[in-house]
């Protein structure tokens, strides 16, 4: 992890942060899934009245997957005080974060014990690997009057629900050293590591989706190859997508003197005029494209007039998932010492956020006396900024059943060796223009009999819009085409055979949307069972 902070400026007897008024939200996870084990605390140097207004205990990882921000009315807030005080966490004038110091207290043997006391979480499990760390910087403020708790990730949605109430009280504390307070140096748990600028006042799209979050790991870095090197995004071929920039300024963007952004793609040249964006602050702009229909890997220019960005260029590959469908299932097919494995736990995106500035101007007459009962009237007005914000969410359900044609099935349950049939349905939902998403567009099922790895099988989407539909294509193995996956003959009896599905390419400003199902059909016995009758 890493942080950053700047200069806190002036606020006022109802909107105002104390120095070293802060803390951690502290959640521990499993390493590969993300998902929570034990309780999760909030750890504070002073202590912190019950009466605080707050969000419950929910982490970002919570909030990113569709949890919904809401004020605990009249429910008590509790959080812990270190025996051994954590050094200071949001940085200020006279009390400077350090995050190298933040790093050796997070890590050290005391602190571990501590969150494993707290949390529930085994402790043995944690320096194995098995768990991770998940920390979120917590302020204490006075807003409007009334006393709050945020992480950064809360108060950026809370400002997004409240209409930037927050944000014009209190937007060098809220919006720049809470979130600056820890961002990540690694990309990990589906967070991306933080590119962007380590002082100024951050996004909400930023904050929720990046900012203010650290992870202790208890094992080494992955090695990578010395020639290797991650494409920025990655596509799907023959895909409507979103590619997206966030941009700064130093000073006022107007209709007078807007930024403009030229995205420049596979030959042709994509261009946004009348970018308009308050000094300090930052808005993410985007083109939306279609790929090509071969894999290919390209790269993306992106030129900016009076404005900055952190990349000037994106490399994308594209990618054909149709590539790799798994083989002919045979009669004869075995594998023994076989164990069903468990699901995949692949992170998915349910909701994204975003939002475009708009700018008015605000007329103030006044009068310029010439004397001698002579004048005119002058315009001394000035620009106003709103800041419209838009959401998207993602959801979807998937029905796994016996095909129609297997003559033995009751229900969910059948012989193995016979196909299954899929339904798998994704609804975008979203009241932005149609210029700021895609609609769901790419579905795929990977299967238990190949450890949900190595093969998998592109689905065809029979309905289109923002309610999409999938299905199996049919299979090339079927001697009556049908639109099937066939389960090995070999699968164990008794046993749930269960279908992963993945849907993706709901593209977003604020990146792809996308959802991850299951379902399953029961196994019995074996398709041999229906034709040989009178064994001995």
């Amino acid at each position: 992890m890493d942080g950053g902070g700047g200069g806190m400026g002036q606020g006022t007897s109802t909107n105002f942060w104390s120095t070293g008024n802060d803390g951690v939200r502290v959640t521990v996870v499993q390493a590969e899934s993300g998902a929570s084990v034990g309780s999760i605390v909030d750890f504070a140097n002073r202590a912190q009245p019950a009466t605080v207004l707050h969000f419950g205990k929910n982490n970002k990882i919570q909030y990113r997957n569709g949890t919904a921000l809401a004020l605990q009315s009249g429910a008590a807030y509790n959080c812990i005080q270190p025996a051994y005080s954590m050094p200071p966490i949001i940085t200020s004038r006279s009390k400077p974060a350090d995050i190298e110091v933040i790093k050796r207290y997070f890590c050290s043997e005391y602190a571990c014990m501590m969150v494993a006391d707290a949390t529930g979480a085994s402790y043995e499990k944690m320096l194995s690997g098995e768990y991770k760390i998940l920390l979120e910087p917590i302020a204490y403020v006075t807003f409007n009057g009334q006393y709050y708790c945020f992480t950064a990730t809360e108060a950026a949605l809370y400002d997004q629900l409240s209409g930037g109430s927050l944000r014009s009280m209190l937007p060098t504390v809220a919006f720049q050293n809470l979130p600056l307070a820890l961002f990540l140096e690694y990309s990990d748990l589906g967070f991306s590591a933080w590119t962007g600028p380590r002082s100024g006042i951050q996004s909400n799209a930023d904050i929720i989706n990046t900012l203010g979050i650290g992870i202790v790991w208890f094992d080494n870095l992955p090695e990578q190859p010395e020639d290797f090197e991650a494409p920025d995004v990655e596509y799907r071929v023959d895909t409507d997508v979103i590619t997206a920039v966030t941009l700064r300024t130093d000073r006022d963007l107007t209709p007078d003197n807007p930024a403009s952004v030229t995205f420049r793609i596979m030959g042709r040249t994509y261009r946004v005029n009348d970018i308009v964006i308050p000094e300090g602050d930052s808005q993410v702009v985007w083109v939306k494209w279609h790929t090509p229909s071969t894999p290919q890997t390209i790269t993306i220019s992106v030129s900016v007039r009076r404005a900055t960005t952190v990349q000037d260029s994106l490399t994308a590959k594209i990618v054909d998932l149709n590539e790799n469908p798994p083989p002919d299932p045979l009669a004869t097919d075995t594998s023994p010492g076989y164990t069903v494995p468990s699901l995949p736990s692949n992170p998915q995106k349910l909701t994204a956020n975003w939002g475009v500035w708009s700018c008015y101007w605000v007329p103030v007459w006044e009068w310029c006396d010439h004397g001698d009962d002579e004048g005119h009237w002058v315009d001394n007005g000035y620009w106003e900024y709103e800041y419209n914000g838009y959401s998207a969410s993602i959801s979807g359900s998937m029905t796994l059943m016996p095909d129609d044609i297997v003559p033995t099935a009751e229900g969910k349950d059948m012989k193995s060796g016979y196909g299954v049939k899929t339904d798998v349905r994704a609804v975008l939902s979203t009241s932005s223009p149609s210029g700021h998403y895609t609609n769901p567009q790419t579905a795929f099922a990977v299967f238990p009999e190949f450890q949900y790895e190595t093969y998998l099988r592109l689905l065809q989407r029979v309905s289109s819009g923002r309610s999409a539909k999938f299905t199996f294509q049919p299979n090339e193995y079927s001697t009556y085409n049908r639109n099937v996956h066939f389960t090995p003959i070999w699968f164990p009896d008794n046993t749930r055979f269960v279908v992963y599905t993945q849907v993706w390419d709901a593209w977003t400003p604020d990146g792809m949307l996308s959802v991850n199902l299951n379902d399953y059909v029961s196994i019995h016995q074996s398709v041999f069972d229906d034709w040989y009758t009178n064994r001995e």
